[in-house]
């Protein structure tokens, strides 16, 4: 008999995943699984609970709840001998990667990819020692996001990590960075680093416009010290996929990437704190199976 296993936060998604499971249960019955309910209460639970399902050589993994709960149950999956298919119920506040491969936002719609079953392969990102589906951020204005709170993210949705990323530019505090990439280094003085699997970043879904998920490549968004001026004029620019040939923007594409700096800096790594630098960044090319439309 095929097996699977819903790994579901119940805090996500205004807490509605719990609602939603019933409906995952029967799907995946009637498509002749038996299924394993497995519901998060701490960090690492996720991912724990995926690597389980991986060394009982499960078929398919569920994931409901928002980035972090997938980021768990990725890092749970990622360069196992045996990898389930990943379903991906999409509860959170921002949803990057599930915006990339077009997966509904909308649970119930979520929901039915499973019954259709069409699957496709994707990249997945390996930082340092961990694992990555979407973006990793350096610079004061990635940090921010640190402080937004679970209220604010139900509130605001995308636009808190937004607001609170624009406070920080009155400091306009650059950093030295050093970037090794595949063809060659960047050296130079910056306010923000991006290095993205996918389109989507913080719900802008043209913050990388010609990447994909199955390339085997990061774009990487280098944003140089500017003025807050020009800061507000690439964000504009940002919204209609202009801004990777602004003056202020240097864009790479690269499969492998090497993050350092003179001073102390914290990766923000799919949303939540990440490690320190140096970074040492590249691509499992097409890595994981998941349900998409």
């Amino acid at each position: 008999m095929k097996k699977a296993m819903i790994i579901c936060n119940p805090s996500s998604g205004k807490e509605e995943a719990e609602k939603n499971v019933d409906s995952v249960k029967e799907i995946l019955t009637k498509k002749g699984f038996k299924v394993d309910l497995r519901m998060t209460e701490k960090e690492k639970d996720a991912e724990n609970f995926a690597k389980l399902a991986c060394e009982e050589q499960l078929d398919v993994v569920v994931s409901m709840g928002g980035d972090g709960t997938l980021n768990e149950t990725i890092n749970g999956l990622a360069e196992q001998e045996h990898r389930p298919a990943l379903g991906i119920i999409p509860l959170g506040t921002v949803n990057d990667f599930a915006r990339a491969l077009q997966i509904p936002l909308e649970p119930d719609q979520a929901i039915a990819l499973l019954s259709e079953g069409h699957m496709r392969p994707v990249d997945i990102g390996k930082i340092n020692t961990t694992y990555f589906m979407n973006i990793v951020a350096v610079g004061e204005i990635a940090e921010a996001s640190f402080s937004v709170s679970a209220k604010k993210k139900t509130l605001l949705g995308p636009l808190a990590y937004f607001i609170e990323g624009i406070k920080t530019l009155t400091s306009n505090r650059s950093f030295s960075i050093k970037l090794q990439h595949d063809n060659g280094t960047w050296d130079g003085e910056a306010l923000l680093i991006l290095a993205t699997l996918t389109n989507s970043v913080g719900g802008f879904d043209k913050a990388a416009p010609d990447a994909k998920v199955d390339d085997g490549h990061l774009k990487c968004i280098i944003i140089k010290d500017a003025s807050v001026f020009q800061v507000v004029k690439l964000t504009a620019s940002l919204l209609k996929g202009e801004h990777v040939n602004h003056d202020s923007v240097a864009y790479i594409s690269t499969s492998s990437l090497k993050i350092s700096s003179s001073r102390s800096l914290c990766s923000n790594v799919d949303g939540d704190q990440g490690c320190e630098l140096p970074l040492e960044l590249h691509v499992l090319p097409e890595h994981i199976q998941v349900f998409v439309p």
